[in-house]
């Protein structure tokens, strides 16, 4: 996801226009709305500061959600890849006794979950193992 759909997202998630996140912010209507566009993008200072009104990360704000070559197991598939993603980019509030975790604390739960979801599917992996395709020699996996 671009900066300028994210921006638009959780602008319009808080009722707000175009106008009064310019206002929040100190900037003008035309500025704020280059981002929204993908003309131009926020430098850090009002990544920041955008972060800390909407209270998410930084890296949210930039539509990061840290799914790098690096920190995927060399046993993923292209499947559990997307099943991955999926998931990350869902984007759903963290809640903890019907309240949202927010800024610092909900990126610790969502690496708690990366781990956790990485863990069940291994574990998945070797209790049923994959479907090899006799004809082929690849597994349903390999095919997606």
């Amino acid at each position: 996801m671009k900066i300028g759909q994210r921006l638009t997202e959780l602008r319009e998630k808080k009722g707000l226009t175009q106008d009064q996140m310019a206002e929040v912010l100190g900037i003008k209507r035309a500025r704020y709305n280059s981002w929204e566009n993908n003309i131009a993008k926020p430098d850090i200072d009002f990544i920041d500061k955008l972060a800390d009104f909407h209270k998410v990360s930084s890296d949210s704000i930039l539509g990061r959600n840290h799914i790098t070559e690096s920190n995927l197991p060399s046993w993923a598939t292209s499947k559990d890849k997307r099943d991955f993603k999926k998931m990350l980019q869902e984007d759903l509030p963290v809640m903890f006794d019907g309240v949202p975790i927010e800024g610092e604390s909900r990126q610790r739960v969502l690496d708690v979950l990366t781990g956790l979801f990485w863990e069940a599917k291994e574990m998945n992996k070797k209790t049923y193992g994959r479907k090899k395709d006799i004809k082929t020699n690849t597994t349903e996996d390999d095919k997606e």
